[in-house]
């Protein structure tokens, strides 16, 4: 088999369960609307971000891989109070669906959207772009999206935040990271223009991360939670059409609830933003954010730690700059969790080939032997291979 023809028996592989389970819960959704379906009295925990006057629900509503309108607009219906998006999800698309389920509703949610621009003008542009797909005069938080390191934050980025915020286009500043948080988050706790961190924060990762939220939270900061699920469900969840090893092991009932819990617990933790692609998963994430991280969910993660060890990449950093060829590792092997782990293979494929351009040529099979040795245990070298074999052009 030759590698296009590889390449598409692997996306196969991914696409076809996620068309299956996309068919299945259209004609669900079509048979028992929201407004048909029983709804519980949810119970939701609050709290404050920071020192802002933003009152949240501890489990919030990551927009990014949703698509079905419905399922915001019930979540704002049960209570939930947090919904995030950011001007780069489904190529804008996402913006829009968010700005439209939540029409009406405006005044008693918060909204937050991103912009991954790395210019003054760029930024702003985005975040007028922002607005008008939202369909709103203000964001309640803009972050500068994806950064890792302090040298990421410009000076002309958070003079682009405080223009914003002095004409009212966002009421607060904010910085959102997914890897090297041990050292970035600190870094931004001690920086009075920004109000709330969203970190990639899981069970999966080291005290040193909980310790830096901690401290954020200490000096005032919100601190919103992402990547909670570390690597997502396998298909079941978090987009329900993961294929391959990974995808498989991930299957484990009653996890995805353990995994919430572990984070909503932290109470340096305002809210997090799992994602939510349809009624099922708003439900299963709603009831698990209302029970108490208990000695059962910590035995079931123990075993999932072990079950992820050599697939999932926890982002902590470590291996940056150590690969031969120069790739980004970890960039890499979050787009392949997107495909795997999500059901996304769209967005894996979109993000590996804005993370890897101009490196087309560096190829990990022809690799004499890899250079990059995970302190977690990840097996680096295998996973790159895949993720190249799945994405590449």
């Amino acid at each position: 088999m030759d590698s296009s023809s590889r390449r598409r028996f692997l996306a196969t592989g991914l696409a076809l369960p996620a068309a299956a389970s996309a068919s299945r819960s259209a004609q669900s959704q079509q048979a028992e609307s929201p407004a048909a379906r029983p709804v519980d009295s949810p119970v939701f925990h609050y709290r404050t971000l920071g020192k802002t006057d933003l009152k949240v629900t501890t489990v919030g509503f990551g927009c990014m891989i949703t698509s079905d309108q419905s399922v915001v607009e019930r979540g704002a219906d049960l209570g939930i109070t947090y919904f995030d998006t950011a001007r780069s999800y489904q190529q804008g698309n996402n913006e829009r669906m968010v700005g439209a389920a939540l029409k009406g509703k405006r005044n008693r949610v918060v909204l937050s959207t991103k912009s991954h621009s790395a210019t003054r003008a760029d930024a702003l542009n985005d975040l007028d772009t922002s607005l008008k797909e939202l369909g709103t005069d203000h964001v309640d938080i803009w972050y500068l999206h994806g950064k890792s390191r302090p040298e990421d934050i410009t000076d002309d980025l958070i003079d682009a935040q405080q223009t914003a915020k002095k004409a009212g286009k966002i009421r607060f500043a904010g910085v959102s990271t997914h890897s090297g948080q041990a050292t970035l988050i600190p870094y931004l706790a001690k920086d009075e223009k920004i109000d709330v961190i969203l970190s990639a924060y899981n069970f999966t990762m080291e005290p040193a991360v909980t310790a830096a939220i901690e401290g954020a939270a200490k000096a005032g900061k919100g601190v919103v939670a992402m990547k909670i699920m570390a690597g997502g469900a396998g298909g079941r969840g978090r987009g329900r059409g993961g294929a391959g090893p990974f995808a498989e092991k991930l299957r484990q009932p009653g996890a995805m609830a353990s995994v919430l819990r572990w984070v909503t617990r932290n109470a340096n933790v305002a809210t997090t933003v799992p994602s939510m692609t349809d009624m099922d998963q708003l439900d299963e994430n709603i009831k698990a954010g209302s029970q108490p991280f208990s000695p059962e969910d910590a035995g079931l993660l123990a075993l999932r730690r072990e079950v992820l060890r050599p697939f999932y990449c926890n982002m902590c950093g470590q291996c940056a700059g150590t690969c031969r060829l120069g790739l980004p590792v970890e960039d890499m092997l979050r787009c392949l969790t997107y495909a795997e782990g999500y059901g996304q293979f769209a967005l894996g494929r979109e993000r590996f080939l804005e993370t890897t351009a101009g490196r087309a040529a560096a190829a990990c099979a022809d690799c004499p032997g890899c250079t990059v040795a995970c302190p977690h245990g990840v097996k680096v070298a295998e996973r790159l291979i895949r993720a190249q074999e799945l994405f590449a052009c």
